[in-house]
């Protein structure tokens, strides 16, 4: 753009852990320009999350609206007109809702992944997403494609920003630290489980975390259960709880979207299918153990560190649909009853031991320089 933005309008409704990657979009906007007026459309739960994120005018609109939703936004945004408008969103009610939003520049993805007539709604786009990939990750994982933060990182490149690395700052409260903290006293080195996606089957197997949880608490680990208050998370925890042979302390549906990030900060490791919480988790700098195989870490894993995430995406692959992985589009679920089995306890127990050990030596070193 020739001019820095007077304003600019974000639409990303959903789900938590892809608003979570939209934070240092935020973030880098506010750097480049700290007058820019940045207004954000998003989705109620997803605002619940960011509540009290500063600077920010959110308008929250229910994904479940439909037409009147439509409406409702195209009364709220009358007479109002942006200099530009991210549509950092594919499904076809996004591209709808971005309807009532006027603005001069309207940024959507490249063409090879835009779809349910996304590029009806935008007059520019991001660059060609393959040709962003950092080769220090290595070739094949180069041809599966990027992270989806970085993808959305690139919507700042058209207003002329370069990408730059992520920042989160993630906003929580002074209350949801008391109440962490009142949750997990002290100082034992804690897991949080998080067992439950919002798609079922992603989900592993409840003997399967439950064996994970034993060895955790048998190296003087803290166990704690966490999850939301559905029958499909309450079902999970119950399950786990019963098969294992030692304590944990279950928090499954005690906080709030405003406390989890709180909680997941005071952990010191995650445990967790590919999920909003894994994101928050990596957003806060938690150390995350990613259980993969239905979607591809290298695109939706904890972006800062794949150290300890498990990735049976390319076996997925194979034996659900016959290929490669480097041969499905970008962002293709290997959603099947049976997929999560491929991933061993062995293989997370390892990944555990790696990751507290990692853990050991941080807290030493940090004991050193005391």
């Amino acid at each position: 753009m020739p001019h820095p933005p007077r304003s600019i309008c974000l639409l990303r409704l959903s789900a938590l852990g892809d608003v979570t990657h939209v934070l240092p979009v935020v973030h880098a906007l506010r750097e480049a320009w700290p007058n820019v007026a940045i207004t954000w459309v998003i989705g109620k739960p997803e605002h619940k999350l960011l509540e009290g994120l500063a600077g920010v005018e959110f308008i929250v609109v229910d994904k479940n609206s439909g037409w009147a939703g439509l409406a409702a936004l195209r009364k709220r945004l009358a007479g109002r007109r942006f200099d530009a408008l991210l549509l950092m969103q594919l499904a076809l009610r996004a591209n709808l809702l971005s309807s009532a939003i006027r603005a001069d520049v309207r940024i959507g993805y490249d063409r090879g992944r835009a779809k349910e007539l996304h590029g009806l709604f935008v007059n520019r786009r991001v660059n060609a997403l393959a040709d962003a990939v950092p080769e220090s990750i290595g070739e094949s994982a180069h041809r599966r494609g990027i992270h989806v933060l970085d993808a959305l990182a690139s919507f700042v490149e058209p207003l002329g920003l370069p990408r730059s690395s992520p920042v989160w700052n993630f906003p929580i409260s002074a209350d949801a630290h008391a109440w962490a903290a009142e949750q997990l006293p002290g100082t034992q080195p804690t897991l949080l489980i998080s067992p439950c996606s919002s798609h079922a089957l992603r989900n592993w197997l409840p003997g399967r975390y439950a064996a994970v949880a034993d060895h955790a608490v048998a190296r003087g680990f803290r166990v704690v259960l966490c999850g939301g208050r559905s029958e499909r998370e309450r079902s999970m925890a119950d399950t786990i709880m019963q098969a294992m042979h030692q304590p944990a302390l279950d928090l499954t549906g005690r906080d709030t979207l405003q406390q989890l990030p709180a909680l997941l900060e005071r952990a010191d490791i995650v445990l967790s299918p590919d999920s909003g919480p894994v994101h928050i988790a990596n957003a806060v700098g938690t150390r995350v153990i990613g259980l993969y195989a239905c979607t591809d870490p290298h695109r939706s894993g904890p972006y800062s560190d794949l150290r300890w995430t498990i990735d049976r995406y390319p076996e997925a692959a194979q034996k659900f649909l016959g290929k490669p992985a480097t041969e499905l589009r970008w962002g293709a679920k290997i959603e099947r009853p049976g997929v999560m089995d491929l991933i061993e306890v062995d293989a997370v127990i390892d990944a555990f031991d790696r990751c507290a050990a990692d853990l050991d030596r941080s807290n030493q070193a940090d004991g050193a320089d005391r």
